[in-house]
């Protein structure tokens, strides 16, 4: 059996790892296909596949937006088989680049207000941007707070100063997320159902309604599902002639329950997705 991960999170999001760092791990890890997924970003995916090949590890393109539809936001799209040099798509990241950028900055101030309400000292954004090495995200932050002992753990700094402090996000459109991924050669797969509601009928809502807008794909193997879920997954998504992914959404954070590969010691993703993807990635290209 081949394994993958096809959910993994570099320092050009708000990972903790380089992106080639990330593809060694996964080849020490035993896998045989690996999808860098950076949020709204797809700088690391040529040092990605130039260590993949370096390494034998298969390395798909990926990308993981933030979308809304209707009334439900934060919804997650995963784009796969794309071509990362395709202008539109660039310019469309690079506009949301900018805006996170502003918004990491408005949350150290936010935190930095909350520790001077608690007489502690503020963490410097500077510092902030030495520990990302890169892309900014929340987890840096949370490792700044850290640093200064305000808290012993990432979860703690979360619970205590991120999810307070937090700025909105900026979303795309659903429609237009999966155009901008379906324009530049890819198909677009709906991340970890799970996280959008524990209700299973409010699931199959959103993925019944991106259906016609051009979902393709459902990750059924993630961090927030259980054996029930996945099999149950599985199911409605292969009733709906979708693909069934799966990923760890890894991040490089340590002493956390996550790990490349691997949810709890219970999450092995077939390579048969790959194929999977691999074929949709055709059929889509041959319809446009």
């Amino acid at each position: 059996m081949k394994f993958i991960d096809l959910h993994l999170h570099s320092t050009c999001s708000d990972g903790l790892h380089p992106p080639g760092d990330v593809v060694r791990m996964a080849a020490r890890a035993g896998l045989s296909a690996v999808s860098l997924c950076d949020h709204d970003n797809i700088d690391g995916i040529d040092e990605a596949m130039g260590v993949g090949r370096e390494t034998g590890l298969e390395v798909l393109t990926g990308v993981e937006l933030s979308v809304v539809w209707e009334d439900v936001a934060d919804i997650h799209l995963l784009g796969y088989g794309f071509d990362h040099r395709h202008p539109p798509l660039e310019r469309a990241l690079r506009t949301f680049q900018h805006f996170r950028e502003g918004r990491n900055g408005r949350i150290v101030e936010k935190v930095n207000e909350k520790l001077a309400a608690e007489k502690k000292a503020p963490i410097d954004f500077s510092r902030v941007q030495e520990l990302a090495g890169g892309t900014i995200g929340r987890p840096h932050i949370a490792m700044a707070l850290m640093e200064k002992g305000h808290v012993g753990t990432s979860e703690e700094a979360f619970q205590r100063y991120l999810v307070p402090c937090n700025v909105p996000k900026r979303y795309f459109p659903a429609s237009e997320a999966i155009d901008l991924i379906e324009e530049a050669g890819g198909i677009a797969v709906l991340a970890h159902p799970q996280f959008i509601s524990p209700d299973r009928r409010e699931i199959l809502r959103v993925i019944d309604a991106l259906i016609p807008l051009g979902l393709a794909g459902v990750e059924v193997w993630n961090g927030g599902a259980t054996n029930d879920d996945i099999d149950w997954g599985i199911t409605e998504v292969r009733r709906r002639g979708l693909i069934p992914t799966g990923g760890s959404d890894f991040h490089g954070i340590e002493g956390g329950e996550i790990a490349i590969g691997g949810w709890r010691g219970n999450l092995t993703i077939p390579y048969q997705c790959v194929e999977e993807i691999r074929a949709a990635v055709i059929r889509k290209r041959q319809q446009r």
